[in-house]
């Protein structure tokens, strides 16, 4: 697939000298991803493609240009390209989130709305489209796979089936299918999932995977499957197995999840790098506004010893190649002009950044205007919760008092999302279990989608917290009510609080509200622009720590992935405790 110009046979002509181009770049030291090199060249561009790049006679044609910009020997190098991007992960809107990267010189994202879609269904993902219209960047979208992410397991706002896919398959920017997190049901043929496959084979659009932890044959059968990328993986042997199978593995630096380092130094001794990319997955507003995008990402490949060309061309051409878009992220004739100006290779800092052959930011700052815009779905409230009582957060016991034996999903570390099934001996007092020691917290997993009341209540242990209750709205993948809480009392207050915003994040410590952080649109985006919010993720993030979250470089994203039935080995849901890798409930009593 090709992004095409207006008029092919105008571009020819410009690169014939036979018209003047828009633009030429010159005095640069050019950047090739393609064979590796870096050597003086001057780039022509014609109406947003790269029309001729000539490095022979540099200097000696700029004459047939409207516009030169001197590059002052500065490094010019592809625009960046996000191999795989959850925008509502920022908590922005598609137009705030563009505002917030393209300074940092991301031009292009591979975004999959199923954050959103898990909420609102289809309207979901087609407001994250239009929203990213007309935007001085490329926000490419991968239809949602698994709404939700498990069937059975959990209750959203939305399913999606092969129906949903080919009519979002329509849109101007779809260009494959998003994630196919259920790895076991794409392993094992389920109709569901293959038919799903089926309508994106029909289009000739890739498939995207996610497969955390599948190796052997099970990974080839993922591979048969049709799945060819894979942004979960943990560990270098992993790595090294799945780029072996033909895989492209996206080392991922998110908010949260950093694995950028351990992937390369599982493949760092293979000779070809061409199927490593590079991604965010989840990335803040406060990370983006402070420390950067896709630039960041690449920084850390460097400080881990890859080399700089071979880094910067894992997050251009490698990733163009594994979306299938022939000409994107490289600097040739025929490709499209997103181009970065960078005085260094290992810094990446762009002086200047140029989206479709026009300059859209420089030193830091946009130099063109994104107009706000607002959309009916910014104003729907979607926290559609039954009214809660205490009793809705009290696991009842079988004994009136004594104890009991109870199964835990246990953390083994702060930093992992993954979890172990462990049990636990707690007191039972006039029917209600009750917690020992400061490393168990009750969880409670809250429907909030129209036409479920459903509730699932756990015990957590090493989450983090020492105190209080935790409430999210922003709860992978479903993204109902999840609370992770000491008291039946605090977590009933942290919950009430989102239900009255229309959903966020909330801590709750001693029966005192500590912090709501509003994310009104879908119960996952603010409508504030980055700075504002960055400013009141800071706010959260202390109301997180004083329930305990020290432990961590950034405590905000914690509780997301506690519900999420796809990550191994144990998640809760609004229907219970789940055992992932075997797709069954968990009694919450053992026997």
């Amino acid at each position: 697939m090709k992004i095409q110009p207006k008029n092919k046979k105008q571009l020819l002509k410009a690169a014939l000298g036979e018209i003047p181009c828009d633009l030429v770049i010159t005095n640069v030291q050019l950047v090739n991803v393609i064979t590796g090199e870096i050597y003086p060249a001057d780039i022509f561009v014609y109406d947003g493609f790269i029309a001729h790049v000539e490095y022979q006679n540099v200097g000696s044609q700029l004459d047939t240009a409207r516009e030169v910009v001197d590059g002052q020997g500065r490094y010019l190098i592809p625009g960046l390209i996000d191999a795989h991007e959850h925008i509502e992960s920022s908590m922005m809107t598609p137009r705030n989130f563009a505002k917030g990267v393209i300074p940092h010189g991301t031009t292009t994202v591979v975004t999959d709305p199923h954050e959103i879609a898990n909420v609102c269904g289809l309207e979901g993902v087609r407001y994250m489209h239009q929203a990213g219209d007309d935007l001085p960047m490329r926000q490419l979208i991968d239809i949602p796979s698994c709404v939700p992410a498990v069937p059975g397991l959990e209750n959203a706002g939305a399913e999606f089936f092969a129906a949903e896919v080919e009519e979002l398959s329509g849109l101007d920017r779809v260009i494959g299918l998003a994630e196919v997190m259920d790895f076991l049901a794409v392993i094992h043929g389920e109709d569901r999932m293959m038919s799903i496959i089926d309508v994106m084979d029909k289009k000739g659009l890739y498939l995207q995977g996610h497969a955390p932890y599948v190796s052997g044959r099970m990974l080839s059968a993922y591979l048969c499957g049709g799945p060819n990328t894979c942004h979960e993986t943990r560990d270098r042997k992993e790595a090294l197995e799945k780029l072996r199978s033909g895989m492209f593995v996206d080392a991922r630096d998110s908010s949260i999840t950093k694995n950028v380092q351990e992937v390369y130094e599982g493949v760092k001794g293979v000779r070809f790098f061409d199927h490593l990319c590079l991604c965010t997955d989840d990335r803040e507003a406060d990370d983006i506004l402070h420390v950067g995008h896709m630039n960041d990402v690449v920084r850390s490949a460097i400080r881990c010893g890859m080399d700089p060309v071979t880094a910067i061309k894992s997050a251009t051409l490698n990733t163009a190649r594994e979306i299938h878009l022939e000409n994107l992220g490289a600097i040739a004739p025929g490709y499209v002009a997103d181009l970065l100006l960078v005085d260094d290779l290992t810094e990446l800092k762009p002086s200047h950044v140029f989206f479709g052959g026009k300059l859209v930011a420089r030193d830091g700052k946009l130099t063109v205007e994104i107009p706000h815009r607002e959309y009916p779905l910014e104003k729907v409230n979607t926290m559609c919760v039954k009214e809660l009582s205490r009793e809705d957060f009290v696991i009842h016991a079988p004994v009136e008092n004594g104890t009991v034996t109870v199964h835990v999903m246990e953390y083994p570390d702060l930093n992992l999302s993954s979890t172990l099934l462990t049990t636990a001996q707690l007191p039972v007092k006039n029917g209600e279990v009750c917690l020992e020691g400061e490393d168990l917290k009750f969880v409670a997993v809250v429907n909030r989608h129209k036409g479920h009341d459903t509730i699932g209540l756990g015990i957590v242990k090493g989450f983090g917290t020492t105190c209080g209750a935790l409430a999210s709205t922003v709860s992978h993948d479903s993204h109902n009510l999840t609370i992770v809480y000491d008291t039946p009392e605090n977590a009933l207050l942290a919950a009430n609080a989102l239900i009255r915003c229309g959903g966020g994040m909330s801590a709750v410590k001693d029966g005192s509200l500590l912090h709501v952080l509003e994310l009104p649109l879908a119960g996952l985006i603010s409508l504030k622009e980055a700075k504002d919010l960055a400013e009141d993720s800071q706010k959260m993030k202390e109301a997180n720590r004083a329930l305990g979250l020290t432990g961590m470089e950034n405590p905000l994203l914690r509780i997301v992935t506690l519900a999420l039935p796809v990550i191994p080995n144990i998640k809760m849901s609004d229907l219970g405790m789940v055992d992932v890798l075997k797709k069954e409930f968990i009694p919450m009593f053992a026997e």
